[in-house]
């Protein structure tokens, strides 16, 4: 391990993932490092994590960017949720939308009245709760400044990763990061520790840090391929293993939500911005060709497609250590869970906040090492477990991937999870989970797993008392519909800010 104070920190590839980083350094320890980032015009990214979560919008507030400038700059549109069309069975569809469902009481969770009313006969939906869908339904939106989390509407973006990069690399030069144009044709070695020493360039040029970070992509050029961390595959649970992206045209009016759409080898994506539309199919290679891939992600595109299809190649899981010796993979280099809940970039944002949190002013201690591989493989496990979910708990008959994945054993963490809910109807968020209930909730219920019983406590009203408080309940999250804007119209004025 290292000995000296940390004063330089180089980054090993851009794109989303080192930019952000980059960004991120420069405005909160600027003035402690000399950070300098190392890409090649000639190597391309991946650029399809189009979709995001709210969380999100800390990382822009935190770096203080403006909102409307940030839409305007990276092409975004307003995500309140995604739609996720034939998971459960084909021709059923339900959402997972940002925000609570309902208002839980002491105690007692919202959810279990609604358990209780359907075993009566007072019959609704569990988005009639929910803000995020009624504002998806209006086809309405605004932010809303409220101190009641129950009426906030949490929101995330769609936008161009390939625009965010560049948004984000102007940021950080404009506070001192040095972008060095190259690729890496050699990585030496400390002969004593271990450590990464420094990194030379194919025109020579001699790249030397104290803290070096990985963001070089599914090569994981540092964290792979020199230091050869091992890998921990998850295509088990996630079977999965080849992604097809096109562009297309855009929408005539844009949609305020992501559509992630079943298909009998996988699922495909819909992403739309203000100047195209994303598209993808994500799919096992067992049980389709690429080239049956690209005809069905062709044929099935909302609108006319502006580029050739592009393959992707990936392993589901993670790096035993993200963190070794001096060497930190963020993004892609430290594993992969495909897009389904739109959590790549917020992989990246989560492992440079944690990085920052852990941060040593002096040398790198193991006891930080340990406890930053901790945290981010207990948040890998948990966003995996969510994921894993949504494919096992289907009803899709007769399909081979889906009966295989319906049959398939699941991680214990799951299982208990799946087994309490089925039983109680009770959900718990564990440790820094980054899915709290009401997306358990959404995607539980979407996914047709109803519980047998709900909380004793939900007893404790009268039938008529029941029907009040779901009725008013509705009427409070349809409330603030009033004060928002038509969706396109809210795009509208960003656009002329």
């Amino acid at each position: 391990m290292m000995k000296n104070f940390i004063k330089k920190v180089v980054i090993v590839g851009g794109g989303t993932a080192g930019w952000i980083a980059a960004a991120l350094l420069s405005k909160l320890m600027g003035n402690a490092l000399t950070i300098e980032l190392v890409e090649s015009d000639a190597i391309g990214t991946i650029g399809v994590g189009e979709a995001t979560i709210p969380p999100i919008r800390h990382l822009n507030e935190a770096l203080g960017i403006d909102e409307a400038d940030f839409m305007r700059e990276t092409g975004a549109t307003i995500k309140l949720a995604i739609k996720f069309e034939g998971w459960h069975r084909p021709g059923q569809d339900y959402f997972h939308a940002f925000g609570a469902v309902g208002q839980d009481f002491a105690f007692c969770p919202f959810h279990h009245f609604w358990l209780r009313a359907q075993q009566t006969n007072i019959h609704s939906e569990l988005w009639d709760y929910n803000l995020n869908y009624q504002c998806i339904q209006a086809n309405k939106f605004a932010p809303v400044s409220t101190k009641d989390p129950n009426l906030e509407v949490p929101y995330a973006y769609h936008f161009d990763a390939s625009r965010y990069a560049l948004y984000l690399r102007r940021y950080a030069e404009q506070r001192g990061v040095k972008r060095v144009e190259g690729m890496v044709e050699q990585v030496q070695r400390d002969t004593t520790s271990g450590d990464i020493a420094q990194l030379i360039l194919k025109d020579g040029t001699v790249l030397a840090g104290d803290l070096f970070l990985d963001c070089s992509g599914l090569r994981g050029l540092l964290i792979h391929e020199t230091l050869g961390t091992a890998f921990e595959d998850w295509s088990h649970w996630l079977p999965c293993d080849r992604a097809v992206a096109v562009p297309s045209e855009p929408l005539t009016a844009a949609l305020a939500y992501t559509r992630s759409i079943a298909h009998p080898m996988g699922w495909q994506w819909r992403i739309p911005l203000q100047h195209r539309n994303g598209n993808g199919l994500v799919y096992s290679s067992r049980h389709c060709s690429d080239d049956e891939a690209a005809h069905q992600l062709l044929t099935q595109l909302d609108s006319t497609a502006t580029d050739e299809p592009r393959l992707i190649r990936f392993t589901t899981g993670r790096r035993v250590e993200n963190w070794r010796h001096n060497v930190v993979a963020i993004g892609l280099s430290s594993g992969f869970l495909e897009p389904l809940e739109s959590t790549s970039i917020h992989l990246i944002q989560s492992a440079v906040v944690r990085l920052l949190k852990l941060f040593s002013r002096q040398r790198i201690e193991p006891a930080t090492v340990a406890e930053y591989n901790r945290q981010s493989a207990l948040e890998l496990e948990q966003i995996r477990d969510f994921i894993i979910l949504h494919y096992h708990a289907n009803q899709r008959v007769n399909d081979p991937f889906w009966d295989e994945l319906r049959h398939m054993k699941i991680p214990n963490s799951l299982a208990q999870k799946i087994h309490l809910f089925q039983q109680t109807g009770a959900l718990f968020k564990t440790q820094d989970e980054l899915f709290v209930e009401s997306s358990w909730l959404q995607v539980l219920i979407g996914q047709g797993v109803v519980p047998q019983d709900y909380h004793p406590m939900a007893d404790q009203v009268t039938e008529a008392q029941l029907r009040s408080l779901l009725n008013n309940m509705k009427k409070i999250k349809q409330a603030p519909l009033q004060q928002m804007l038509d969706y396109r119209e809210f795009l509208a004025r960003i656009n002329n800010k």
